[in-house]
């Protein structure tokens, strides 16, 4: 092959393993979201269910703050099996494609790159460790006055767990910021 092919094709791979690498990194990131939901209930057949959702989903019960009427339970993330098997699978064929292109540039250790492949789990290793940590929700309830039985309920927590909350309660999203 002519040299400015092999050379861009390796600046490509290169700059796509930067791209890998912060991608795996970002795996691992806290995507913290406060989220304003409309409960159609009050009192306490609202707070029962919140506390019978957040118990079921291994969450315990942080602290209590009756000045700022709000409620913080805490839970420990728990890392995906399939997430840290995925990004293993995507570093060993970015590590793939890096040991041909190295083995074109530089022939005569050709048989040496194809050992980058062992650094791919790695990578699922990194995940694992960072993504098991603990993780807090904060919870604010508002009755609201008027005829209708209805409640303002504010959650701060992973993205993730307000999805899940608004379809497990069936709660309307009123705006997220």
């Amino acid at each position: 092959m002519q040299i400015p092919v092999l050379t861009s094709t390796a600046l490509l791979t290169a700059l796509l393993a930067v791209g890998l690498m912060f991608f795996i990194r970002a795996s691992t990131k806290d995507r913290i979201e406060v989220s304003r939901f409309l409960a159609e209930q009050q009192g306490e057949p609202l707070l029962e269910r919140l506390q019978q959702y957040f118990v079921g989903r291994s969450y315990r019960l942080a602290s209590v703050s009756a000045a700022q009427n709000q409620v913080i339970y805490e839970g420990m993330v728990r890392p995906s099996w399939f997430m840290a098997s995925f990004l293993s699978s995507l570093a060993a064929v970015g590590f793939g494609c890096m040991a041909l292109v190295l083995s074109m540039l530089f022939p005569g250790s050709a048989r040496l790159w194809p050992l980058l492949l062992l650094l791919a789990p790695l990578a699922g290793w990194f995940y694992w460790q960072k993504s098991a940590r603990p993780e807090q929700v904060a919870l604010q309830v508002e009755f609201l006055s008027g005829d209708t039985a209805q409640s303002l309920v504010t959650v701060t927590g992973h993205r993730d767990e307000l999805a899940e909350l608004k379809q497990s309660l069936g709660l309307k999203l009123l705006d997220a910021e």
